[in-house]
């Protein structure tokens, strides 16, 4: 590899754990689980993008860096997802915010309760004929007709 690409990929790495260090700074210094959640995709999205980037320079093109590519669609694509689920369920159970009139303070026009979360949910399906643990085919594997 070439004294550039080496550099590259090593500002890279560099770039990679300032990002991930403060991250975790921020996991632990900031106040509330929004900003908490914030610190912590910057750490993994940004951080854990970088130092990937970085080893992929290194790793060049063989068969770790196509495992690197892969990782790291895997991780540009889950991150962002987990995080919008875990703020939103954060946001589904803290109670409503009210202003001193005693109004509804938050920014959505309606917002729905936990419990209603819940109790929509469909029914679990009813078991199968034969009790818990049937086989819903026979072993051979032929279903009769």
């Amino acid at each position: 590899m070439s004294l550039v690409g080496e550099i590259a990929a090593a500002a890279s790495l560099i770039a990679g754990a300032f990002f991930a260090v403060v991250g975790a700074i921020g996991l632990i210094r900031m106040p509330d689980c929004y900003t908490r959640m914030h610190a912590a995709s910057v750490t993994e999205t940004l951080g854990a993008g970088l130092l990937l980037f970085g080893l992929l320079l290194h790793a060049g093109v063989t068969l770790n860096g196509a495992k690197l590519v892969m990782l790291g669609l895997l991780i540009f694509f889950a991150s962002p997802t987990a995080t919008h689920a875990l703020a939103r369920a954060a946001f589904m159970r803290e109670p409503a915010r009210t202003n001193s009139s005693g109004k509804d303070a938050s920014t959505q026009t309606s917002r729905i309760a936990p419990s209603t979360c819940v109790a929509s949910l469909p029914a679990p399906p009813t078991p199968l004929p034969g009790g818990e643990g049937s086989v819903a085919c026979p072993p051979g594997g032929q279903v009769p007709r």
